[in-house]
C-alpha cells in the first residue's frame, strides 16, 4: 500500500480535550491553563471564607475588626480573579512565571489580612502553608523556593508590625479558648482546600500521562509507517529499470515479424506490454505517495466524481465477480485528492475482495459534515484479536484473508485527516466504514499541526 511519507510527518498531533480548538496550545500549557482555573476556584472559596470569618468574628465574637480595609482586600481578590479569567479567555500561553506571580499576590493578600488582625498572633497564620503547598504542587523548584523564602519574611515581619485588635475582657482561659477555635477553623479550612487541590491536581496530572502515553504510541506507529513507507520507495525505485528493460524488449518483440503472424503470440505480448504497464503505474504511484512527485498527486474534483473514477478503476483492475456500489452523497462537494488518499480506499477494497472473492459492497453517503464510505463482503469475517487490536501495527491474521496489516496504515492516514475508522462483522462477513471530514478534504488532507 502507498502511503504519504511527507504527510505522516505533518501529523496532527493529539489534541488536549478542553481545549482543542487551540491547536497552538502545547500539552504544558494546557495543563498550566487547568492548574490556573484550580487557582481561581480556590481564590472564590477563599473570598467566601474571608467574608464569613470577618462576619463571625465582627458580630459573633463582638471583636471589633477594620471592615473598610478588610473589605478593600477582598474586592482585590475579586477584581485578581476576574482579571485572571480574561487571561484564560485569551491566547496567549500561561506560564510558569504567572502561576508564581498568582501565588505571591494571594500570599500578599495573606499578609495584609492578617496585618489588620493581629499579625503573628491571628490564628490563620498557618494558612501560609497552604500557599507553599500550592506552589510545591503547581511551580518550578525555584519558585517554590522563592514562595518559602516569602513567606518566611511575611511571617516574622507579622511578629513586630501589626494592628493589634480590641479583645473583649475575658480571662485568660476564655482567650485561649478563643485562639483554639480558630486554629481549629483554620485547619478544617486548610485540610479541605488542600485535599480539594490535590485530588484535582492528581487528576491533571493522570491526563497528562494519558497524553505523553498516546504521543508515545502515535510516535511508534509513525516510526513503522515511515519505514514501511522508506522501503516502499526504494523497492519502486529498484523495479522501475528491470521493467523499463521488459518494456522494451517487449516492444521489439511485436516488431519481430515472426510475432506479427501469430495472431495468439501477438496477443499475448501485447497482454504483457498491458500488465507491464500497469505494473509502471503502479511504481509512480508508490514514488507519489512516499512525497517524491508531490506536484502530481492531487487532483481537484468533487467527491462524487472522485469515488466514481475510484471505484470504476479499481473495478476495471481487480475485476470482482460481483460489485455492488450505491453512491449516495448529497450535496456534491469540490474537494483535492491525491494518491494516498486513493491508495487507503484501494486498501480497504482490496482486503474485502481477498476475503470475499464472490461479491463486495460499497457505499457512500453524507452524514452532515462527513463523508461516509463502507465497505461490506461475504468473507468469514475478522478474527477476534484483529478486532481487539484494530488499528495496532503488525495485528496479522496469517491464514485469514482480508486481515492484514493494511489495516494498520489506514487507521493512520484517516486519523491523521481528522476521521476514523471503525470495522465489524455483520454475520455474514466484515464491514469497515471511513468517516472523513468534508474540511479535510477540501484542503487535500495536508493539515498542518
Amino acid at each position: 500500500m502507498n502511503i504519504s511519507i511527507a504527510r505522516l510527518h505533518n501529523r496532527k498531533p493529539l489534541p488536549a480535550a478542553p481545549l482543542a480548538g487551540q491547536g497552538a496550545v502545547s500539552n504544558a500549557d494546557v495543563t498550566n491553563r487547568k492548574n490556573l482555573l484550580l487557582l481561581i476556584q480556590l481564590r472564590w472559596l477563599a473570598v467566601a471564607g474571608q467574608v464569613l470569618t470577618i462576619l463571625v468574628t465582627q458580630y459573633w465574637f463582638a471583636i471589633p475588626l477594620p471592615l473598610t480595609e478588610m473589605a478593600g482586600v477582598v474586592l482585590f481578590l475579586v477584581g485578581l480573579n476576574i482579571f485572571s479569567l480574561l487571561a484564560l479567555r485569551g491566547n496567549r500561553r500561561i506560564s510558569n512565571a504567572q502561576l508564581f506571580v498568582a501565588l505571591i499576590f494571594d500570599m500578599a493578600a495573606l499578609t495584609t489580612q492578617l496585618y489588620l488582625s493581629g499579625g503573628a498572633s491571628n490564628p490563620f497564620v498557618s494558612l501560609y502553608l497552604l500557599q507553599i503547598t500550592l506552589g510545591a504542587a503547581l511551580l518550578a523548584p525555584w519558585s517554590t523556593w522563592i514562595l518559602v523564602v516569602a513567606a518566611s519574611a511575611c511571617f516574622v515581619f507579622l511578629i513586630f508590625v501589626f494592628q493589634p485588635i480590641a479583645l473583649p475582657h475575658h480571662g485568660g482561659s476564655d482567650l485561649l479558648a478563643l485562639h483554639l477555635r480558630g486554629m481549629f477553623i483554620c485547619f478544617v479550612l486548610a485540610a479541605g482546600l488542600i485535599v480539594i487541590f490535590m485530588t484535582r491536581i492528581n487528576r491533571n496530572l493522570r491526563e497528562r500521562d494519558a497524553y505523553l502515553a498516546d504521543l508515545r504510541q502515535r510516535s511508534a506507529e509513525e516510526d513503522h509507517i515511515v519505514r514501511m513507507g522508506l522501503l516502499a520507495s526504494g523497492a519502486a525505485h529498484e523495479l522501475g529499470t528491470p521493467l523499463s528493460t521488459i518494456s522494451v524488449i517487449l516492444s521489439d518483440w511485436r516488431q519481430m515479424q515472426s510475432v506479427k503472424r501469430n495472431r495468439e503470440l501477438s496477443e499475448d505480448v501485447a497482454e504483457m506490454q498491458a500488465q507491464i504497464e500497469r505494473c509502471k503505474s503502479i511504481v509512480t504511484g508508490i514514488l507519489m505517495s512516499s512525497g517524491q512527485a508531490r506536484g502530481e498527486g492531487t487532483i481537484r474534483t468533487t467527491i462524487r466524481q472522485f469515488l466514481d473514477d475510484l471505484v470504476q478503476e479499481w473495478r476495471v483492475s481487480r475485476q470482482p465477480s460481483k460489485l455492488d456500489f450505491s453512491n449516495g452523497f448529497e450535496p456534491d462537494e469540490p474537494i483535492v485528492s491525491d494518491t494516498a488518499l486513493r491508495q487507503v480506499i484501494f486498501n480497504v477494497l482490496d482486503n474485502a475482495l481477498e476475503a470475499s472473492h464472490d461479491w463486495v459492497g460499497i457505499a457512500a453517503e453524507r452524514q452532515d459534515e462527513k463523508l461516509v464510505f463502507t465497505v461490506k463482503d461475504r468473507g468469514p469475517g475478522f478474527d477476534k484479536d484483529i478486532l481487539a487490536g484494530l488499528g495496532q501495527p503488525y495485528m496479522s491474521s496469517k491464514g485469514r484473508p482480508g486481515g492484514g496489516l493494511g489495516l494498520f496504515l489506514v487507521f493512520n492516514v484517516v486519523g491523521k485527516l481528522g476521521g476514523d475508522v471503525s470495522a465489524r462483522n455483520t454475520g455474514e462477513g466484515a464491514c469497515v466504514t471511513l468517516s472523513l471530514p468534508l474540511a479535510a478534504l477540501t484542503d487535500g488532507g495536508d493539515r498542518e499541526a
